[in-house]
């Protein structure tokens, strides 16, 4: 498939992303594909009145992804995707059943096949959809900036794996969920996983410092003001010292940091 059959709409949501919009993606031009309508809008309304629509799925379920899936899917009459497994989930997030599933490995059936790629961490159910050479990647990289990969959802030893995965694949480009397309996507991996070994270290070393609530690990750990961001800031230190504790290089009860019994370098 070209990558003038992917079409990206820019859509206005509540999100935290430094954009605040969320892309839908077209897929295709005949049995297309509709990726992650956050909002209705005219410009996808005119995006998929150009297209041949028939299938829409999520790369993953939070809200800013998940808001015009079930206004789309009744007034075009689209097939509604969901992973396997989250059904329910997918349900509760866009208040339509869906009518097939999908698993890792799996392809939809768009002219031209559109692969499922598992690329959790973000979000536990979070996907990326492969076609030809490219990534609609959802919330797994941004072209600036990072992803947020919060506790209780987020879970930073999936997303490290699943930014490798990607840097190993060395697509030709990344359509994300957020912002431009990344025309460097290794680059941008490496980027992002350098990002999070930095963060990793200051939460460590702030454990290690006596700082022991995820609030007095944050005044340690960043460098800039968070005032505006105290709660996605708590819920990162602790998706980092969930993947400490895994390691056995913090103890973590859920409430308290001690320093661990052994250390890596």
């Amino acid at each position: 498939m070209d990558w003038s059959d992917i079409r990206r709409v820019p859509v206005a949501t509540a999100t935290t992303a430094p954009s605040g919009r969320t892309n839908a993606h077209v897929v295709g031009q005949s049995a297309c594909l509709l990726v992650d309508p956050a909002d209705r809008t005219g410009d996808l309304d005119a995006a998929l009145a150009d297209r041949d629509v028939c299938h829409v799925a999520l790369t993953h379920h939070h809200p800013d992804h998940t808001g015009a899936v079930a206004d789309y899917a009744r007034e075009w009459d689209l097939t509604v995707w969901a992973r396997a497994g989250r059904e329910s989930a997918f349900e509760a997030a866009t208040g339509i059943a869906p009518d097939r599933t999908f698993g890792p490995g799996g392809t939809l059936p768009v002219v031209g096949g559109v692969e499922v790629l598992d690329t959790p961490g973000h979000a536990p159910e979070h996907v990326a959809f492969r076609t030809g050479d490219v990534l609609l990647s959802g919330d797994l990289a941004l072209a600036s900036g990072s992803v947020v990969v919060g506790a209780p959802e987020g879970d930073m030893r999936a997303y490290l794996s699943s930014l490798r995965r990607v840097a190993a694949r060395n697509p030709a480009r990344l359509y994300p969920g957020h912002g431009p397309v990344v025309d460097d996507p290794r680059a941008t991996c490496r980027r992002l996983l350098a990002h999070r070994r930095d963060r990793e270290h200051r939460v460590l070393a702030a454990v290690q410092a006596g700082r022991e609530s995820p609030g007095e690990i944050v005044e340690f750990a960043y460098d800039r003001d968070v005032s505006g961001l105290v709660a996605l800031a708590r819920a990162t230190v602790v998706a980092h010292l969930e993947k400490l504790a895994v390691e056995g290089r913090v103890r973590w009860d859920g409430t308290r940091a001690s320093p661990g019994a052994r250390r890596r370098g």
